[in-house]
């Protein structure tokens, strides 16, 4: 499948450009303004673009544009370049997410670098500043994830502006912005809230999270906005939104997987980091509900304590497996994106799309990283 690395590069230049474009502003007001743009360079080199995918294959899966077999062969130049500037937006809004997100994880790594605000924690300590390290780091790092969210926003205003399909991709942007920070807020509930759940509370809890923190904001709203900009009938929203979120919980449920079980080579974070965090996934509330009591109070005993070793690590990852979570959590997996290709069938979307989205649906849940 040629069509999508193709798309990666376009919107890798177009956010070095807007990044290289913001730098020169920021360094024009005081150059001490570089590390802002320095970091979010750096942070906004890596990741797989999945958001800026799904957001390309939903406006290709409306304007059937070009040769069916590359889609970015388009007969309309201008929508094509509209969709690259939405697409890299939101990456953009997803950097931003990821600083958020690691603040209030406390996480050290992100992508196997340190994550923004240890980053900048680490600036202070090198230049011996006044006051401490950690908390110019936080306020610093929260200060960027803004920066990013702006430049986001300013992207899909310049990607939009003029496009029949504006309004209602702008629509789609701010209701998705407003769900994944309901997610993100769902998310520390459930980690101060889940002692005074019983365990099919816990788990609703857990599933509510998985929808409006990463579900949604990961594969189906960018599929949506994509194919709003293209001029979406209600059929063809519907269909991709039947295909966006089944494989939207599926991707985050191997990312679960993947924050207790994942090789630090690949996914860029410790071992174990999830326990140590302390997150109350899916796969945490099924191992939950079939521990004994015993075993329950010492897993709940360890969860979350930041000072976990690996032997303690190996001990809990060995619990979740032996308490049959992980093999449940795959079968929910498999569940899900046989429901996500099977809403792909007939759906009234380009051939190529189709194909492409069928694709999509394996790469982002068999992924080691």
């Amino acid at each position: 499948m040629p069509e999508s690395p193709r798309l990666v590069d376009l919107v890798h230049d177009r956010i070095g450009a807007l990044v290289d474009e913001q730098e020169s502003a920021l360094v024009a007001i005081a150059p001490e303004l570089g590390e802002l743009s320095r970091s979010a360079r750096r942070l906004l080199a890596g990741g797989k673009r999945f958001r800026a995918l799904f957001c390309y294959w939903g406006w290709a899966a409306v304007a059937r544009l070009g040769d069916e077999r590359d889609p970015l062969a388009a007969t309309d130049p201008e929508g094509l370049d509209a969709v690259v500037s939405v697409a890299s937006a939101l990456e953009l809004f997803h950097a931003a997410a990821l600083v958020h997100d690691d603040i209030m994880d406390n996480s050290d790594l992100r992508r196997g670098r340190p994550s923004a605000h240890r980053g900048f924690e680490a600036l202070h300590d090198e230049r011996g500043w006044a006051g401490s390290p950690g908390d110019f780091g936080e306020s610093t790092a929260l200060l960027l994830g803004d920066l990013l969210l702006a430049w986001a926003d300013e992207l899909f205003e310049r990607g939009t502006a003029g496009r029949p399909g504006a309004a209602a991709a702008r629509a789609e942007f701010a209701r998705m912005r407003t769900e994944v920070t309901a997610g993100q807020y769902l998310d520390i509930l459930a980690e101060a809230t889940w002692r005074g759940n019983d365990a099919q509370a816990e788990l609703r809890a857990a599933h509510r999270v998985v929808v409006y923190k990463s579900a949604k904001y990961s594969i189906e709203a960018p599929l949506a906005i994509g194919a709003q900009l293209a001029g979406a009938s209600l059929p063809q929203l519907a269909a991709l939104r039947d295909y966006g979120l089944p494989l939207g919980v599926a991707f985050q449920l191997r990312d679960d997987l993947l924050g207790v079980f994942g090789d630090e080579a690949r996914t860029g974070k410790p071992v174990g980091d999830d326990l140590r965090e302390g997150k109350r996934t899916v796969l945490v509330a099924l191992t939950r509900q079939r521990l004994p009591a015993t075993s329950l109070r010492i897993f709940d005993e360890l969860l979350g304590d930041r000072g976990l070793d690996d032997e303690q690590i190996a001990m809990l990852q060995r619990t979740i497996v032996e308490s049959g979570a992980v093999e449940q959590v795959e079968g929910l997996i498999a569940r899900d994106v046989a429901a996500a290709r099977a809403a792909l069938a007939d759906a009234p979307l380009a051939p190529s799309a189709r194909a492409e989205l069928a694709g999509l649906a394996a790469t982002v849940t068999e992924r080691a990283a």
